[in-house]
Parts: structure tokens; C-alpha cells; sequence
């Protein structure tokens, strides 16, 4: 089975740089077709996706967060990171991890979620 796993700190102070990684189990991250993002839920809004990379090491993000957002991958490890800097409290959320298809909203398997607050 294919399982995606999120880590990282669960508090960031503002103007830092939230640090998260995912591991991928079951399957490998330089399988050819998928991409591997990063979608963010806020409380009581909805998800919000924030990028992805692919088997090439194409990148893609969200207008919104695209200054503020890195995302790359250590295909050794089978983990892929999301650096998102100058956070402020608005970036509070639960972050997920996703496998894709090549286009979003076509995740399949997700991690858990990892909740992250920016805090003071």
C-alpha cells in the first residue's frame, strides 16, 4: 500500500520558514506520471493547494504562495519537502502531502496531515 507521512514542527514563529517533509512508503517518487504535492487546510476553510513537484523536478505552485514557496525532493530518501517562508498567522493549517496525476485535483492517496501553527 502507498503511504504518505508528514513531518515537520508544529509551531513556527512569525517572518520564519515552515519545514516540512513527507515520506513516502510503497511506492517510489521517481515513478514516471505522478506528481507529489502539498495542500493546506486552514481552520474552518477548505483545502488549499500549494504545489507540487514532478518526476522531472518541474515545479508548480500556487499563484498566491508561488514568492513564498519551494518545494523539492531526495529521491534517496523517497521524501519531498515544502519550504514556505515569511510565514504569519494566516498560514496556520493542517498540511497535507498528496501523490497526483499530473494535474491537480487528482490526488489519490494523502498523509495524514500535520497541524502547523504560526504563533508568537
Amino acid at each position: 500500500q502507498v503511504q504518505l507521512q508528514e513531518s515537520g514542527p508544529g509551531l513556527v514563529k512569525p517572518a520564519q520558514t515552515l519545514s516540512l517533509t513527507c515520506t513516502v512508503s510503497g511506492f517510489s517518487i521517481t515513478t514516471s506520471t505522478y506528481t507529489w504535492n502539498w495542500i493546506r487546510q486552514p481552520p474552518g476553510k477548505g483545502l488549499e493547494w500549494m504545489g507540487a513537484i514532478t518526476n522531472a523536478d518541474n515545479t508548480y505552485y500556487s499563484p498566491t504562495l508561488q514568492s513564498r514557496t519551494s518545494i523539492s525532493r531526495d529521491t534517496s530518501r523517497n521524501q519531498f519537502t515544502l519550504q514556505l517562508s515569511s510565514v504569519t498567522p494566516e498560514d496556520t493549517a493542517v498540511y497535507y502531502c498528496a501523490r497526483g496525476w499530473g494535474v491537480r485535483g487528482t490526488e489519490d492517496y494523502w498523509g495524514q496531515g500535520t497541524q502547523v501553527t504560526v504563533s508568537s
